[in-house]
C-alpha cells in the first residue's frame, strides 16, 4: 500500500518533445539542421571565394571596356557581345570557335573509341595484363608542360623520332607543328595520348563491374565474342560513356596549355588557335578585359547547353537488367 501511494505521488517523467523539420523531402532533426550546417559553412564560403564571386566579377566585367594596359573602364552594355558575334574582327572569334569545335569532335571520337577498345582487350586474359594498366596510365600522371616539351621534340622537323621513322619506312617527312595544314591535328594527336589512360581506367572499372551471369545467360543463348560486347557489356556501360563525353567535351572545349605550349600565339596561320586561347590572348595580350570576359561567358553558355543536352541524352538511355 505504501509503495503504490509513493508511486502514485511521483511525478511522471519528462517527455522532451525534439522539433523536426521536413526539407527537401525528408525529415531531419534541428539538431541535425544546425551540425550539417556548421559543417558546410568552410565549403560554402571556398565555393563563394572561388566560384561565385569571380562569376560576379566576370559577368560585371563583360559590361565594361576595361583594358589592362590603359586601366580605363566604363559601362558599354552588350557592345563586347556585339563586337564578338558581329564586330569587325568576328572571324577571329568564329575561326576559333570553329577549331576547337573540330578539336572536340574528333578528340571525341578517337578518345572515346581508342579507349573503350584498349580496356576490353585489358578486360580478357592477356598476358601483362598489370603492366599494361600502369602503361596507359603513366601519361596521365606526367605535368602537362613536361610532355608538351617532349612532344615538341618528337615533332622536331630535323631531329624528331616522327620524322626519323618516316624516313626509314619511304614516307615523305611533315612540318608537323610548323605547317598550318597538320599543326592541329598534331596537337590532337598529343591530347588524345595524354589522357587516353583515365578513360580505360574508367571503362575498365565499368567492364569489371559487369555481372558474370549475365555474360553466361548470353554464352548459353550461343551469342558470340562481338553480340557479348554489343548487346550486353556495352548497353550497361552507357553511364560511364555518357560520363567520359561529358568530361571530354569539357576538357576538349577549355584545352589551353598544351596548345599555348607547343604552338604560342595560335601556331601557323593562327591555325590552333582556339577559343581558350583566344580568351587568354583579348585578355593579356590586347587588354581587353571586358571583351575576353564576355567570350568567356558565351564559352560557359556553348558549354553548359552542350553538357545539359548530353545528360539529358544519356539519362533516356541507361539500360538495367536486373
Amino acid at each position: 500500500m505504501e509503495s503504490n501511494s509513493a508511486a502514485r505521488g511521483q511525478k511522471p517523467p519528462k517527455v522532451h518533445h525534439v522539433k523536426k523539420v521536413r526539407l527537401f523531402g525528408s525529415v531531419y532533426h534541428l539538431s541535425e539542421i544546425g551540425t550539417g550546417t556548421l559543417l558546410l559553412i568552410p565549403g560554402i564560403a571556398f565555393l563563394i571565394f572561388t566560384f561565385v564571386i569571380p562569376v560576379i566579377q566576370v559577368i560585371q566585367l563583360s559590361f565594361t571596356n576595361y583594358n589592362t594596359i590603359t586601366g580605363a573602364m566604363r559601362g558599354v552594355g552588350f557592345s563586347n557581345y556585339a563586337y564578338l558575334l558581329t564586330g569587325s574582327t568576328s572571324e577571329y572569334f568564329y575561326q576559333a570557335l570553329g577549331h576547337t569545335v573540330v578539336y572536340a569532335v574528333v578528340r571525341l571520337a578517337f578518345d572515346v573509341t581508342i579507349a573503350l577498345l584498349i580496356a576490353v582487350m585489358l578486360d580478357s586474359n592477356v598476358p601483362l595484363k598489370k603492366f599494361l594498366r600502369a602503361s596507359y596510365f603513366a601519361p596521365v600522371v606526367v605535368p602537362v608542360v613536361a610532355s608538351s616539351l617532349i612532344w615538341i621534340w618528337f615533332y622536331d622537323v630535323n631531329i624528331g623520332p616522327f620524322n626519323q621513322i618516316l624516313s626509314w619506312i619511304g614516307l615523305p617527312t611533315s612540318k608537323w607543328l610548323l605547317s598550318e595544314k597538320t599543326s592541329l591535328m598534331s596537337i590532337l594527336i598529343f591530347s588524345i595520348w595524354k589522357g587516353l589512360g583515365y578513360n580505360v581506367i574508367l571503362f575498365l572499372a565499368g567492364l569489371q563491374n559487369i555481372s558474370d551471369s549475365y555474360l553466361e545467360a548470353g554464352r548459353i543463348d550461343g551469342a558470340t565474342s562481338w553480340q557479348l560486347f554489343w548487346k550486353i557489356k556495352l548497353p550497361l556501360l552507357r553511364p560511364i560513356v555518357s560520363f567520359v563525353l561529358m568530361m571530354d567535351f569539357i576538357e576538349a572545349f577549355k584545352v589551353f596549355t598544351e596548345v599555348n605550349v607547343m604552338t604560342p600565339d595560335g601556331g601557323p596561320l593562327r591555325s590552333t588557335m582556339l577559343i581558350v586561347n583566344y580568351i587568354y590572348e583579348l585578355a593579356f595580350t590586347n587588354g581587353r578585359m571586358g571583351r575576353a570576359s564576355a567570350c568567356a561567358l558565351i564559352l560557359f553558355v556553348i558549354i553548359f547547353i552542350c553538357t545539359f543536352i548530353q545528360r539529358r541524352i544519356g539519362a533516356s538511355k541507361t539500360v538495367d537488367y536486373d
